[in-house]
């Protein structure tokens, strides 16, 4: 959790340093020109990882085939990595193309632009992004979370590179050889901790392999499942370019703004819990299973609940701290921040997708979380194209139908998981879950009242400096209160939160713990 907040902050100095350098509106072909790389990427690695090569690894790990594990390492590497160049290959060629079809709003001139940084992107950044992530499979697979956790902020450490040595002289194709420079750097840092455990890469696509044909049994429904989503999140491009590059620049400010309480809180929990629900479900033990899941179900909730509180009564005074530069107007700080509130309506449906899923997935039970997924994209973007086109909504409706379907997948997720374990006790499941929710209510009042006191009464916040004490103290005030009324409440992650401040002090000793495992 330290080093994706850590990765997470970097992310968010990163997009500040955007907004500084280039207009809203020049950020919109940047962010456009990685959709046809994500598209692959995700298709290609991230149905595998998720739901496929871990739990199949993680098998022949604790069935003491270590040696064959690896070999099922490097067939999935090769054969991955020959699809990606046969994918590749074509989509170069008609860059321009695509990138009309997916941002018809887009000038000529910025359909070129665009249609450049993706011909970069998708062979220079997307290639070491695809093997790195293998190694990120591997070294989770034996407990190793602490490099992996690295690899993501030595990506954002090369962006943040190109963009302050390279866009002076380079424009905006700073940024774009700064993603090259670190999707080189997340594949490298990976690989000295891979080797000390034991990986040997082989040239050897092994396709008759009992794992590797498992792999390719359970990431195919999977692959399926991203694919429907990936036209919904295309969709959300088509709809943006069509109000604006800088819609486009603003509905993707607001997203990693709502994905920081996601990406800290809610992805690394489901992530870490995976192999252990993969272990259990090997071992047939349903109970334990319900419990382990359970536990991380609240503990997500006790930590992303509250976030999500804080976003939408602070999202203005936040937006202006991290995207306020002077190419950053007024009219897209509003937008940006109506944008996140709707967002955050949904932080806690959108991350205990991730654990859900997991479940199903630990289970070998690929079909119904892609199924349900089909059905709420089908939603989301019926919803979208009736906002914008129909309604004529700014670019914030996007984010409130992303809202509605995230909850709908969320409820569906946990209600088939429920009948396929044979029923959770539901007392344990929502009484828990009730007791995070009112303190969650009340921060958001303990928030909203000294933010608007002092807005009005103390501070000018047209200052920076005044800006950063309101946000804090108003930030303070909320987290004090959430923290009492989870004591008062006897929520019990209360407890969990404390050990987790407890072991930042040990820190430094896990850190070169890892490091000498590494041989580093």
């Amino acid at each position: 959790m330290v080093t994706v907040f850590l990765s997470r902050v970097l992310g968010l100095f990163r997009d500040r340093l955007l907004t500084g350098r280039f207009t809203p509106q020049e950020l919109g072909i940047y962010f456009a020109a990685f959709r046809l790389p994500n598209l692959i990427f995700e298709l290609l690695i991230i149905g595998a990882l998720a739901t496929a090569f871990i739990p199949i690894f993680s098998s022949y790990l604790s069935e003491k085939k270590k040696k064959e594990a690896f070999i099922i390492a490097s067939s999935a590497i090769n054969i991955s990595s020959l699809i990606f160049l046969i994918l590749a290959f074509p989509l170069l060629f008609f860059a321009q193309e695509i990138s009309f079809l997916i941002a018809p709003g887009f000038s000529k001139s910025e359909i070129m632009m665009m249609a450049d940084f993706t011909r970069i992107m998708i062979f220079a950044q997307v290639f070491p992004l695809v093997i790195g992530n293998f190694f990120t499979g591997i070294l989770q697979s034996f407990n190793r979370f602490l490099i992996p956790a690295l690899a993501p902020i030595v990506y954002n450490l090369g962006i943040i590179i190109g963009i302050v040595f390279l866009s002076p002289f380079l424009g905006l194709y700073g940024p774009v050889w700064g993603v090259v420079l670190g999707a080189f750097l997340f594949m490298i840092i990976q690989i000295p901790l891979a080797l000390s455990l034991g990986y040997h890469h082989s040239l050897i696509f092994d396709f008759h392999h009992p794992g590797v044909k498992e792999i390719g049994k359970l990431m195919l429904p999977r692959t399926l499942g991203l694919a429907v989503s990936q036209i919904d999140t295309t969709v959300d491009l088509i709809l943006a370019s069509f109000l604006g590059a800088r819609s486009v620049a603003i509905f993707n400010f607001a997203q990693h703004l709502q994905q920081l309480p996601i990406g800290l809180f809610g992805a690394p929990i489901a992530q870490a819990s995976f192999p252990l629900l993969s272990r259990v479900s090997n071992q047939q033990s349903l109970e334990e299973f319900k419990q382990n899941l359970l536990n991380a179900f609240h503990q997500i909730l006790f930590l992303v609940l509250p976030s999500s509180v804080i976003l939408i009564v602070l999202r203005i005074p936040l937006v202006r701290l991290i995207f306020g530069a002077a190419r950053f107007d007024w009219e897209a700080t509003i937008l940006t921040g109506q944008t996140l509130a709707f967002f955050s309506l949904s932080l806690f449906a959108q991350s205990l997708i991730h654990l859900l899923t997991r479940g199903f997935y630990a289970l070998h039970d690929t079909k119904t979380p892609v199924r349900i997924g089909a059905l709420c994209v089908f939603i989301n973007t019926i919803l979208s194209i009736w906002f914008v086109k129909f309604l004529f909504l700014p670019v914030y409706a996007l984010g409130f139908s992303t809202s509605i379907a995230s909850i709908l997948n969320f409820l569906l997720l946990l209600a088939f998981l429920d009948q396929k374990l044979k029923g959770f006790n539901k007392a344990k499941l929502f009484w828990p879950a009730l007791k995070i929710l009112i303190a969650s209510v009340i921060t958001g009042f303990c928030l909203y009242l000294p933010m608007k006191l002092l807005d009005q009464l103390v501070f000018d916040t047209t200052r920076t400096l005044n800006l950063i004490f309101l946000t804090g103290i108003a930030g303070f005030c909320g987290l004090g209160c959430y923290l009492f009324l989870a004591w008062f409440l006897e929520i019990k992650e209360v407890g969990t939160f404390l050990n987790l401040i407890k072991k930042l002090t040990k820190i430094r000793k896990v850190f070169f713990e890892t490091l000498d495992e590494a041989s580093w």
